[in-house]
């Protein structure tokens, strides 16, 4: 169960570290959720509180339940994917954006099929 939970924080992390380009600088995603969650009128508010209850949803005793891993799971990746569809793809072509995604998105899928291999050797 260690390794599992492990497993969680470093893909939380590579997600919270994800850089996007500016026009002067990159920005970890942490930054950008902040910011556009009180950023008032602006439609990425939306993607940005379903990141930050996905993040939250971590940490709450329901954590292990696969349904909410699931759950947060995607409202992890809603703000990504609207960021991509809003931006042409070709803006996320450098490495600081493609590895921590990848190790998220890998991370936290392998995260949900052990969590429920551990769930189903638990109940026999």
């Amino acid at each position: 169960m260690k390794t599992i939970n492990l497993l969680r924080f470093f893909s939380i992390i590579s997600y919270l570290l994800i850089i996007l380009m500016g026009q002067m600088i990159g920005l970890p995603f942490i930054c950008w959720l902040l910011f556009t969650i009180f950023d008032i009128g602006n439609i990425d508010q939306v993607f940005a509180f379903l990141g930050v209850i996905g993040i939250i949803l971590n940490f709450t005793k329901w954590k292990n339940n696969t349904l909410i891993t699931i759950l947060s799971f995607l409202l992890m990746l809603s703000p990504l994917i609207g960021r991509m569809i809003q931006t042409p793809i070709e803006l996320f072509n450098y490495a600081a954006f493609k590895i921590p995604v990848f190790v998220f998105i890998i991370g936290y899928s392998t995260f949900i099929v052990l969590n429920v291999k551990n769930k189903k050797l638990q109940a026999t």
